[in-house]
């Protein structure tokens, strides 16, 4: 493991009001063994590996990058849902790698998910009302039937749905609908962080608008923090005010959104931007096209050295040998960019 010293890192400023979460060097390490149960070997499953970052009161900090670079997993390891391997993730402060479950469950309130797909993140037994006001009783924020049905209604009007939808099942939804359901009961705790895990790539194009514009009002209106991971750049710079490019695990880049769509620096950003469609067909054609050689090494073996060079188009010997460190640097001011392939574009 590489380390960064915490005034480089910009994740590691020192605590402020307007710093939310605070990541500082997240590992996310999952054992995989093979071999008979008598000479097994265990390696590991690289999924995050050095992370730092910070996400500030009333922003949206979009992640990105291929299948597999880890964006997922660092949105889950901020929750706790999985326990890193190593860094911390602070919450207002707190360091949550150091709570008990105890602890844990009274900071539930205060961050909530949105999942990927509205098909399988619903019971499918439990009524979309219930669904949605579980967390309600769970948390003990209602003391009477009456008052769990209004606010189970309220919520359902909040993200544009009838209340008298409260009573239908899952499958009686269109995807949309139950994606509205999931944004739903993320509020109904009153949260100050969610994190979107990809809500709208399960979604047609017109319903993935509607959804993006109303996760835009609901921040407006509740003072949320979003981190919202995706793999659609076009709809990252709509909804984020930062966006961070991840590789095999590594932040590779970090920026305001319109800068690092009108300056990226990292060789992987700028492949990543120039694959996005442009719907005029004379600017498309006019365009530079960045192509990577090779295919995305495996997590569970990862090149050594800097984890790009094996497709880096200037790749050095210093890179392949590992003998400059990963870590952001502050290229230019509030840009951050991955030290070995700071001048690789």
């Amino acid at each position: 493991m590489t380390t960064m010293p915490e005034a480089a890192a910009p994740g590691a400023a020192p605590q402020n009001d307007d710093i939310l979460i605070d990541v500082k060097n997240l590992q996310m390490y999952f054992p995989v063994s093979s071999g008979m149960l008598f000479q097994r070997t265990t390696a590991y499953v690289k999924a995050v590996d050095d992370v730092s970052f910070t996400v500030k009161r009333g922003e949206t900090l979009g992640l990105v990058g291929e299948s597999g670079c880890g964006k997922t997993t660092t949105g889950r390891c901020i929750l706790q849902l999985y326990k890193p391997t190593a860094g911390q993730v602070l919450f207002n402060g707190q360091d949550l790698t150091a709570m008990n479950s105890k602890q844990m469950r009274r900071m539930r309130r205060e961050m909530q998910v949105i999942f990927q797909d509205p098909y399988s993140s619903l019971n499918p037994r439990m009524t979309a009302g219930n669904i949605i006001g579980e967390p309600l009783v769970v948390h003990g924020l209602v003391n009477s039937k009456d008052e769990y049905r209004e606010k189970v209604a309220e919520l359902l009007v909040n993200v544009g749905l009838n209340p008298y939808m409260a009573d239908r099942f899952p499958h009686e939804f269109s995807g949309g609908q139950r994606q509205r359901i999931g944004v739903a009961r993320a509020l109904s705790v009153n949260p100050s962080f969610i994190v979107c895990d990809e809500p709208v790539s399960a979604l047609d194009v017109s319903i993935q608008a509607q959804l993006i514009n109303l996760l835009e009002e609901l921040q407006e209106q509740l003072n949320l923090t979003y981190l919202f991971i995706a793999h659609d750049l076009s709809v990252v710079r709509h909804i984020s005010d930062r966006v961070g490019v991840m590789y095999l695990g590594h932040m590779v880049e970090l920026a305001e959104r319109n800068e690092i769509y009108r300056n990226p620096i990292h060789p992987y950003t700028r492949a990543l931007l120039s694959a996005v469609p442009i719907p005029d067909p004379v600017l498309d054609a006019q365009r530079e096209r960045v192509l990577l050689s090779g295919e995305v090494p495996s997590p569970l073996n990862p090149p050594k050295g800097c984890v790009f060079h094996p497709r880096c188009p200037n790749p050095t010997k210093e890179c392949s040998e590992g003998l400059v460190e990963m870590g952001l640097i502050e290229a230019e001011p509030d840009h951050w960019v991955d030290r070995c392939c700071v001048n690789c574009g």
